[in-house]
């Protein structure tokens, strides 16, 4: 039988070659690479991108888009790590554990978004409690979402790593301060919220990592539920996930780092509260179920491979 032909449209980004290290050495797939003197040669790229059974995009939004267009058969299958099309009809999102039937339409699927960082980690709480009617539509939900800085690509990797950088990064930054960030979409639609929730990112001096943690005061949600029952909720929820994990309630870690799970590909929730108020913390690698293992997981389900091959757990 053949391999399926695999190829990285952006195999030099951050997030290309995150997939591409998880890749390069495995024998179950023919990845397909293009001359790098090449790599910005559109018919050359065009030919690429048809010549392959799966393409990742790991571009910015618009020449996304464009590499869409520029496929011209009905066999070739997209993973796309932009933001372009999260939202749009005839796209799947890609978090297989995210909603029920989720992991069936992925591993059908012509066309995979894969989901953003921030996004990623609010979903893996909001989500569940939306779809088990915990969660009311018009609920004011507030998130904070830790992260580190190579999210941000080569540009903000020099400015973190450079000798003479300013002495404002030894803290940690709040940005997207518009409360209009470019993940807010997908969050809103995928938790099936009528407003999108208020949102603030921050960045920190840590090469990857994610702490993303939503807040609720429990007499706000249906059934007024303890924390101790929301745990027992998403422990049920994701009973049996290998990629998605709820850590014990009422541990004993005092503290929640944010690059507590940096080089692992799966994502862990951790539930803190009482009767009144919950926290839901979401733990992961911003490359990994964030974004570059996430897209692996992705494809091997659309090819029928064990969901963790070459991922790390």
């Amino acid at each position: 039988m053949n391999k399926p032909k695999v190829y990285i449209d952006g195999k030099e980004g951050t997030t290309g070659l995150q997939i591409y290290e998880r890749l390069g050495s495995r024998d179950d797939i023919e990845l397909l690479l293009i001359d790098e003197d090449k790599r910005k040669d559109t018919q050359e790229r065009k030919k690429f991108l048809n010549a392959a059974d799966l393409v990742f995009l790991c571009l910015p939004d618009a020449a996304a888009i464009e590499a869409v267009s520029l496929i011209d058969n009905d066999h070739t299958r997209v993973i796309d790590a932009s933001t372009a099309h999260r939202t749009t009809d005839g796209w799947v999102y890609g978090f297989a554990e995210l909603l029920p039937g989720q992991r069936q339409r992925i591993q059908t699927a012509a066309r995979v978004a894969n989901p953003g960082c921030h996004a990623t980690g609010f979903l893996a709480g909001a989500a569940p409690l939306s779809q088990l009617g915990v969660l009311p539509k018009d609920y004011p939900i507030t998130c904070f979402s830790l992260t580190g800085y190579s999210g941000g690509g080569k540009k903000m990797i020099a400015e973190f790593e450079d000798p003479s950088r300013s002495v404002l990064l030894d803290s940690p930054n709040i940005y997207a301060t518009g409360l209009k960030h470019k993940h807010l979409p997908e969050m809103q639609k995928l938790a099936g919220l009528t407003q999108p929730p208020l949102f603030a990112p921050i960045l920190g001096d840590v090469y990857k990592g994610m702490a993303t943690s939503i807040l609720l005061q429990n007499g706000m949600l249906n059934g007024t539920p303890t924390a101790q029952d929301i745990y027992d909720m998403l422990c049920s929820y994701y009973d049996g996930q290998k990629m998605v994990k709820v850590a014990p309630f009422g541990g004993s870690t005092p503290r929640l780092a944010t690059n507590a799970l940096a080089g692992k590909d799966y994502l862990e929730l951790t539930v803190s509260g009482h009767e009144g108020q919950t926290m839901i913390t979401a733990q992961f690698d911003n490359l990994g179920k964030g974004a570059s293992g996430a897209a692996v997981q992705n494809m091997n389900i659309m090819l029928g491979f064990d969901e963790t091959t070459g991922l790390s757990l």
